[in-house]
């Protein structure tokens, strides 16, 4: 069992940053894919970006190409994603997840077998 528990969100205004955390407990993260989804009311989770523990790769959704990173910090058993650069439109709720099936990595939610409780980002006008 991996407990992930998500931390680092709030208001911050277009143009801000944020670096949203993730911190596993239970096992180590070395050896799953993490993933940072996003959902707001009445939409599905949206995959936003993944770090492959196998092939050292990050992906993203195009539409944080250039202001997102995901990075790992494995000695704290921790993902990060920093946020630059937001758009009201990055306002939802931000979940990290973990995947540890065969794949490089995946976009798609339902592959994830752990997920943090997620953490509020609003981006104001």
């Amino acid at each position: 069992q991996v407990q992930l528990g998500e931390s680092g969100g709030g208001l911050v205004q277009a143009g801000g940053s944020l670096r949203l955390s993730c911190a596993a407990s239970g096992r180590t993260l070395n050896s799953y894919v993490m993933g940072w989804f996003r959902q707001v009311p009445g939409k599905e989770r949206e995959f936003v970006a993944a770090s492959s523990w196998s092939n050292g790769s990050t992906y993203y959704t195009d539409s944080v190409k250039g202001r997102f990173t995901i990075s790992r910090d494995n000695a704290k058993n921790t993902v990060y994603l920093q946020m630059n650069s937001l758009k009201p439109e990055d306002t939802a709720v931000y979940y990290c997840a973990a995947y540890s099936g065969r794949n490089y990595y995946t976009q798609d939610p339902t592959e994830y077998d752990y997920w943090g409780q997620g953490t509020q980002v609003t981006v104001s006008s």
